[in-house]
């Protein structure tokens, strides 16, 4: 029995030992600035922090350390650079218009016993971060009109030569642009956050910058419309060209019909004169053969020259009735 009792007393002792080691021996990471409190108030620290000498000038850095178990409490702090996103505001330029602004920025801890005094850890420096940034935010943005806002560099709108583009349309020159307000809101926000919680505002930019319902509904009819003036303008420019290719076209379809009627009465011609060669050459070769040949041309002639609808006055010695009167029956 007293075997078995002393086994669990040490037992009990070994664990309380272990325990007390454990909560004795702490590591310092790299990445990590420790501080150490004794009932609330700092008694070592900052550990691998921007001072690495404590009090008595001994260097602290990362390691293993030691501590009063169940009396002294270790809080730690990143070293690294800290990111910090805001949440989406509704805000009013100077020409009262409403956008929503989306921000975020880099920090650090630079003095971890005023951040740990102020702030306890990096939840609350978080929660500061958004107070006093989205205020900064929205008082330097208040201050601006639109285009000071969305714009970050100066441009001239391409168009083409012919085009001109209305006032709404024109890329209104602005004096500072996003940059430069976001520089404003480092600059005025750095200093307070360093000086009174131990932060070092790193960067400060603009994530993204949208506009209100209201506002999007007229940049996207002024877009509208102008889209559909460049769309008629393309319509007439290719009306224009469709006329120049249909009026190129007729003429040259004129030209060709023009040249095969030069070419098809050319061929007539020469064909004409052909057969007009031929039958000279067939009817002269005697007295009764060339009166035979007066004779079918002038029935020709009675053929496609008298009918019905023809009415003709001719005088009684007109050659052209010789053979019409030499086949009239004499008078006795």
């Amino acid at each position: 029995m007293f075997k078995q009792l002393t086994s669990v007393l040490i037992g009990i002792l070994l664990i309380i030992v272990v325990i007390t080691i454990n909560k004795s021996v702490y590591i310092v990471d790299e990445t990590k600035q420790v501080f150490v409190t004794q009932f609330g108030k700092i008694v070592r620290g900052p550990i691998n922090g921007p001072d690495t000498e404590d009090e008595e000038g001994k260097e602290d850095k990362a390691g293993i350390y030691f501590r009063i178990p169940f009396v002294q409490e270790v809080h730690s702090f990143e070293k690294r650079y800290l990111e910090w996103d805001g949440d989406p505001n509704q805000v009013t330029t100077k020409d009262k218009l409403f956008i929503f602004i989306d921000t975020y920025a880099r920090w650090r801890i630079v003095d971890a016993k005023l951040f740990f005094e102020k702030v306890r850890n990096e939840a609350g420096g978080q929660q500061r971060l958004d107070d006093i940034l989205d205020g900064e935010a929205r008082i330097v943005v208040a201050a601006n009109d639109l285009v000071e806002v969305i714009r970050s560099r100066q441009r001239e709108a391409v168009v083409d030569e012919t085009e001109v583009l209305d006032d709404e349309s024109q890329l209104k020159p602005f004096q500072q642009g996003r940059s430069a307000l976001a520089k404003q809101v480092l600059d005025i926000a750095g200093p307070n956050l360093k000086e009174e919680f131990g932060i070092e505002l790193l960067d400060f930019r603009f994530k993204r910058i949208n506009y209100s319902q209201d506002v999007r509904l007229k940049i996207f009819e002024r877009m509208i419309t102008e889209r559909a003036r460049i769309a008629m303008k393309f319509r007439s420019e290719g009306l224009g060209e469709a006329a120049k290719i249909q009026g190129a076209q007729q003429r040259e379809l004129k030209r060709i019909a023009s040249e095969a009627y030069l070419k098809q009465q050319q061929i007539k011609g020469k064909a004409d004169a052909k057969a007009v060669d031929v039958y000279a050459e067939a009817f002269n070769q005697s007295p009764d053969s060339r009166e035979f040949y007066e004779f079918l041309k002038t029935m020709e002639t009675y053929k496609n020259t008298l009918s019905t609808n023809v009415t003709m006055i001719l005088s009684t010695d007109s050659d052209f009735l010789k053979y019409i009167k030499q086949s009239a029956p004499e008078k006795e």
